[in-house]
């Protein structure tokens, strides 16, 4: 059996037998998304970055992230990327704006402490905690 693995934690088994690859990359993303593995506003690979680590076609990966979206598992918000839906309205501004800060914080070279402190303590602030 050979296998390959991504960040993400993706596993393409080429053996005789698997479902095609387009299928077992649909499959992993969309079951991670639903279980909060990838969560909302996660930024996924570039087609053709994913294709390359994974080794496969570019075409491959399209074609299961245009699946993906079809199902809304994930959005493409144009030269942005490609992200993981949020659910429903108010989680999906919200994953949108966490993705921001994460944008915005990383730009100003906070580590991840540093940045979990600050939402923290603005949340914090904002609940009266």
């Amino acid at each position: 059996m050979t296998s390959t693995t991504t960040p993400l934690k993706i596993r393409i088994d080429d053996s005789a037998g698997a479902p095609a690859p387009y299928e077992q990359l649909r499959a992993q993303i969309a079951d991670r998304a639903r279980s909060g593995k990838l969560p909302a506003g996660f930024k996924l690979p570039t087609v053709r970055g994913l294709a390359q680590e994974l080794g496969l076609a570019a075409n491959t990966v399209a074609k299961a992230y245009r699946a993906l979206e079809t199902d809304g598992v994930i959005e493409t918000r144009g030269r942005n990327g490609t992200f993981v839906a949020a659910a429903e309205g108010s989680s999906r501004e919200a994953a949108t704006a966490a993705q921001a800060y994460a944008e915005r914080a990383h730009r100003l070279g906070l580590t991840e402490a540093e940045a979990l402190g600050a939402a923290t303590t603005a949340l914090r602030a904002r609940y009266g905690r």
